[in-house]
């Protein structure tokens, strides 16, 4: 296993949707190639690599950012195969694991942010400017 952000448990469950990402968006109609399979490959891979650059930012501030774009990416990654499934294109127990899945990453990911807020990373540097969350119930 890598070190640095390739250590992440948030950042091998994005790969995992990734990867399940690719096996559905590689299985839909030939037609969807260039729509719907190609906007869930880039939903998946903004997921992976905004984590990544998020975790490369010296200050908490900015990779807070980051891993918020990567939650936003997780959820179009699902929002993707939701619509997948209500067009028929694959079956209601794919969309449940994939769910699964993604809910698994999108713990992981929020309970990083909360360790990285607490972190306060670069603050003695560049300052005390913090971005404000709501705290909110993602799941069920």
């Amino acid at each position: 296993m890598g070190r640095g952000f390739e250590s992440l448990e948030c950042y091998q469950l994005a790969l995992a949707v990734l990867r399940e990402s690719y096996k559905i968006a590689d299985g839909l109609p030939k037609h969807e190639q260039f729509g719907m399979a190609k906007q869930l490959r880039g939903a998946a891979l903004s997921a992976v690599l905004n984590i990544a650059e998020g975790y490369g930012r010296y200050h908490y501030v900015d990779s807070l950012r980051f891993y918020y774009i990567a939650r936003g990416s997780l959820s179009e990654s699902l929002s993707a195969v939701i619509a997948a499934q209500t067009v028929g294109y694959i079956t209601a127990e794919e969309l449940n694991q994939f769910r699964e899945l993604v809910y698994s990453a999108m713990r992981s990911l929020n309970g990083y942010i909360a360790y990285v807020q607490r972190q306060r990373q670069g603050q003695e540097l560049f300052g005390k400017s913090t971005l404000r969350e709501e705290p909110a119930e993602y799941f069920p």
